[in-house]
């Protein structure tokens, strides 16, 4: 495994403030936030694959909109049908029970038909993925643009990654660590630098110190190390796609 399995330290952090400015509407069966650039385009998507917060959660509304102000149709499906985890949940929250109850057979069904929806309703000429803690997986399972599925990956914190999965990318992906972090820790980081390199596929992987598991999300924004951090990774995301996306 490239990446542990997800622990308390996916639902605990600080509710950040702002506006969000998108809509949620439904596809198929599952709800999905989307939020539009100013011209309104669809050509180049932000396909954003959440942690375990889902995408009702405000600071994963707001980092939607960031992608959007940046030029990219954002598209953030509801991973968990209505069952989201709660920020820091009561004390004998069981995340294992609740993880069983939202197993690879019932996500991956609601990323594919988000892959479609982009394609077929939206024309989007290429499709990035964001893809936070939980999320990471199955943006590391459908980056393959050689299938039509995602052309460009960026993860952050990632948790559940296999390594057979990650040896099977087809396209570029990017990675934001943190220092401190049980779910992805050096060991697993390294691992996964071995398997990019193998792949000779483009990648990256940006370690920011001072901050733990969930700073791209959930972190205080009140401590200006995480603040900076979490602010880099977005403009790494940003970078990474205008590199690989818009070649």
């Amino acid at each position: 495994m490239a990446s542990n399995p997800p622990g308390s330290c996916c639902y605990k952090g600080v509710k950040h403030e702002g506006q969000p400015v998108g809509s949620i509407s439904t596809v198929k069966d599952f709800e999905v936030y989307t939020s539009y650039p100013a011209d309104k385009s669809t050509d180049y998507a932000v396909l954003l694959l959440t942690d375990i917060l889902g995408h009702k959660f405000q600071n994963l509304q707001l980092i939607a909109d960031q992608f959007a102000s940046n030029g990219y149709f954002v598209f953030m499906p509801d991973l968990f049908h209505g069952d989201p985890v709660a920020l820091n949940p009561p004390e004998g929250f069981d995340l294992f029970k609740w993880l069983s109850g939202h197993p690879k057979e019932t996500v991956e069904p609601i990323v594919e038909a988000s892959i479609t929806e982009l394609r077929e309703k939206y024309k989007v000429k290429k499709i990035a993925a964001v893809g936070y803690c939980f999320g990471a997986k199955y943006v590391v399972r459908h980056l393959h643009p050689q299938q039509n599925k995602i052309d460009v990956g960026f993860i952050a914190h990632p948790s559940f990654v296999e390594a057979d999965e990650l040896k099977a990318i087809g396209g570029a992906l990017a990675i934001a660590a943190a220092e401190t972090d049980t779910i992805f820790p050096t060991e697993k980081r390294h691992e996964s630098e071995v398997i990019l390199k193998d792949t000779k596929l483009p990648y990256q992987i940006n370690l920011y110190s001072g901050v733990v598991h969930g700073f791209a999300v959930r972190c205080d924004l009140s401590d200006k190390v995480a603040k900076y951090a979490k602010e880099n990774a977005f403009l790494q995301a940003v970078q990474w796609f205008e590199t690989y996306l818009k070649e």
